[in-house]
Order: structure tokens, then C-alpha cells, then sequence
């Protein structure tokens, strides 16, 4: 006898998707880190600022004035205090990123927007962190802040190493596009969310679109106006939402 029952087999649940306008590409966002995602100049600039110069110190058995002087002289020429080191003293680059980066409570140093986590999950793309901080630190960050699980990946500053192991940092411009590269990333989508303007001037000449954040910086940095190599200039991420739309494709 045959069974005239209906079928009652669950149909799978369909899953919603959104759907980008039609001829626009999602952008991939490249948020920096210290100044851009939580307000650094706060807390934990001056205490990085004064675990490198001491140091230096120790590790080169010079004066704190001097320290101080290749502390900012190796920032200003590389991107960061560490390539200079690399390059011209005797320092295990490795131990001076985790001990100049490692602190007692993170999390009671950290000062971030309100509704974080809600505010980079809302933004349609993709979103990975691109800081000269190293990964344990910059990680260690992203989870107190409630906002690791937002982004697909870091590149902190040992991803940025050569292949011939040297070190490498933001503004180098061969090194992003190799990160790019591997993250199957196309310049024309990527949108850098950062504070320091050397580093989106000299990104915006590979056509990346940049948007400076001034809401972390000091009053004497942030100053007025939009330099012509910034596309938007914004005080907070909540102005991410509206701004910036994707590239029409092609």
C-alpha cells in the first residue's frame, strides 16, 4: 500500500544575503590600529614610547637624550623605530617588540568608541587590521576591545618581512601590495582607515582610497583641513557608515 501522506521532510532555512547595487564592487577596509580602532595618545603611546627609549638604553648603553633621538630619527626615515634598529644596532628585533609591548592590564588602557564591535560589523566588505604593531600585542588589543572576531586577519609587522627576512613596515609601498597580493585584495578596492598622514599619502599614489581618522590624535597633530592625498577626513567611525562608496566595476 502506498503512503499518501505528504512529505514533511524540512526544507533547509534559507539564509539572507545582502546584495550590493548592482555594477559596485565591495571594498575591503585596511584599518590601522593604535589612533584609528582605540585612542592610543592616551596611555599606551607614552608607555611604548618609554619601554623603547629604555630600551635602547639597556641594549646600547647610551644617554637617554640619544636614545630618545634614534627612538623618533628611526620612526621618522623608516615607518618605525624597530626597522632602524634592525638595520644599524646589535638588537633582537623579536624581544624589543615584546617587551616594549607587553603590559600589566591592557584593557584599562584602552579608550574606544562606544558601540565599536556594531559600527565596523555594519560596514559592508571586508576588513583586516594593517598595523607596525606585532600581532601578540595588536590581537591582544582586538580581543579586549570585543572586536577580533570582525576582521578575516592581521597583517602586524612580522607579516611584513621580506622574503629574504628583512623588516619592513607601513609606508612601504612593494610590501602592501604583496600583502594585498596574498589576501586576493585588488588596489582599486581597498580603502586605508589611518591617523598618520605619511602613510596614506604615500598609499594613495598605488590608487587606494584613504580615510584620516583625527578623533584619537592630539589637538597640536590633528590641526585643520583635508590634505589633497585624503579622500575623506573624519573625527570618528561612525562616519564610515555613509561614506565612501564602492568603485563602480568596469
Amino acid at each position: 500500500m502506498t503512503d499518501s501522506r505528504p512529505n514533511r521532510r524540512r526544507r533547509p532555512r534559507r539564509v539572507a544575503r545582502t546584495t550590493a547595487a548592482p555594477g559596485f564592487r565591495a571594498p575591503v577596509w585596511l584599518f590601522d590600529l593604535d589612533n584609528t580602532l582605540h585612542g592610543a595618545s592616551r596611555a599606551i603611546f607614552p608607555a611604548i614610547n618609554a619601554g623603547m627609549t629604555q630600551y635602547i638604553i639597556d641594549a646600547l648603553g647610551i644617554s637617554r637624550e640619544h636614545a630618545d633621538h634614534l627612538r623618533t630619527s628611526y620612526t621618522q626615515r623608516y615607518g618605525a623605530t624597530l626597522l632602524g634598529l634592525a638595520r644599524h644596532h646589535p638588537v633582537d628585533p623579536h624581544d624589543f617588540l615584546k617587551v616594549v609591548h607587553t603590559f600589566d592590564d591592557l584593557p584599562a588602557m584602552l579608550h574606544a568608541e562606544r558601540g565599536l564591535a556594531r559600527l565596523l560589523a555594519a560596514l559592508p566588505g571586508r576588513k583586516i587590521v594593517f598595523t607596525n604593531a606585532p600581532e601578540v600585542y595588536a590581537r591582544a588589543v582586538l580581543a579586549a576591545l570585543g572586536i577580533e572576531r570582525v576582521f578575516e586577519r592581521v597583517i602586524a609587522v612580522e607579516n611584513m618581512r621580506s622574503p629574504r627576512g628583512h623588516w619592513r613596515a607601513k609606508p612601504d609601498r612593494a610590501m602592501l601590495r604583496g600583502k594585498l597580493r596574498e589576501a586576493g585584495v585588488a588596489l582599486r578596492d581597498a580603502i586605508l582607515v589611518e591617523d598618520t598622514r605619511s602613510h596614506l599619502k604615500d598609499y594613495r599614489r598605488l590608487g587606494i582610497r584613504t580615510v584620516w581618522i583625527t578623533g584619537h590624535l592630539p589637538a597640536h597633530v590633528r590641526g585643520t583641513g583635508r590634505p589633497h592625498y585624503v579622500d575623506r577626513r573624519i573625527r570618528s567611525l561612525k562616519s564610515l557608515k555613509p561614506g565612501l562608496q564602492p568603485r563602480r566595476s568596469k
